[in-house]
């Protein structure tokens, strides 16, 4: 797939990001090349293998999955956002 000018003005939009406009042509060249990459991925035969499948011995290391309730970490996260609210983010409306 090639990302043209068209492509990358609705990956603009979507993703909310300004261009410039002296970067786009190089912009659409990487994510071109990011793409065949891809690509050449989709070419693996997978079928065979198994969904937990892991390259390391043993399996991929596993950690307790236990909530955090450190405020400081919420107000730090929060004090970087644009716009929030009750913890949560504000966004602009992007579905018309």
């Amino acid at each position: 797939m090639i990302i043209d000018n068209r492509v990358l003005e609705k990956l603009e939009k979507l993703s909310m990001l300004k261009i410039e406009d002296e970067k786009k042509e190089e912009l659409a060249e990487q994510l071109t090349e990011i793409l065949a990459y891809v690509e050449n991925l989709a070419e693996l035969d997978t079928d065979n293998l198994d969904a937990s499948f892991s390259t390391l011995l043993g399996g991929t290391p596993m950690r307790e999955d236990l909530p955090s309730t450190n405020i400081e970490v919420s107000k730090s996260i929060f004090s970087h956002a644009p716009n929030g609210e009750n913890d949560f983010f504000i966004v602009p409306k992007i579905i018309e």
